[in-house]
């Protein structure tokens, strides 16, 4: 069964019962796509998602932010999931659940993530504050990739060392 541990994981939740609900009322073949953690250029700041764009943000301001020491996370840069979305079209089997994210031995803890992006800005972590856990959520997720691998020839190819700086410099240009 899926425990949902927070209102964003429920909002994802809900949202697969509504599409499996128009399959059943409308007999519409459906497929259920769930994204891990993608990140990458084009993803705004926001207070409320996305760990990448957060410390990038803040640390290009010289901001406070938190790092959740022991939580880990596999990331998928956008552009390997928009290459295994386009093959959805013509490769799903109706009412299979496709978990579309970076290579399991990609997983990386996030103070990893913290010092990728500090070190590649040239900053100290004088402005990180590190915490042991954080409430209602997973420490770690592990994740079955083998599903889109199989169906959507899912191939991740740009680790996250690649995909940091390019969202960096997307980020650069836009709030500097």
């Amino acid at each position: 069964p899926i425990k949902q541990m927070n209102d964003y994981a429920m909002t994802k939740w809900v949202g697969e019962l509504q599409a499996l609900n128009s399959a059943a009322m409308f007999g519409t073949e459906t497929v259920r796509v769930r994204p891990v953690n993608a990140y990458g250029p084009h993803e705004h700041y926001s207070p409320y998602r996305g760990v990448i764009p957060a410390f990038i943000y803040k640390a290009l301001r010289d901001e406070p932010y938190t790092v959740y020491l022991g939580h880990k996370r596999i990331f998928d840069y956008v552009e390997d999931t928009c290459r295994t979305f386009t093959n959805i079209v013509d490769n799903f089997k109706p009412g299979e659940v496709y978990n579309v994210g970076s290579k399991e031995e990609w997983e990386h803890d996030i103070k990893y993530v913290s010092d990728l992006i500090l070190k590649y800005l040239g900053k100290d972590d004088s402005k990180v504050t590190y915490i042991e856990s954080e409430p209602f959520t997973t420490r770690v997720k592990r994740v079955d990739f083998s599903k889109a691998r199989r169906d959507l020839n899912h191939e991740p190819k740009i680790p996250l060392e690649e995909g940091i700086p390019k969202t960096i410099e997307w980020m650069k240009s836009i709030y500097c």
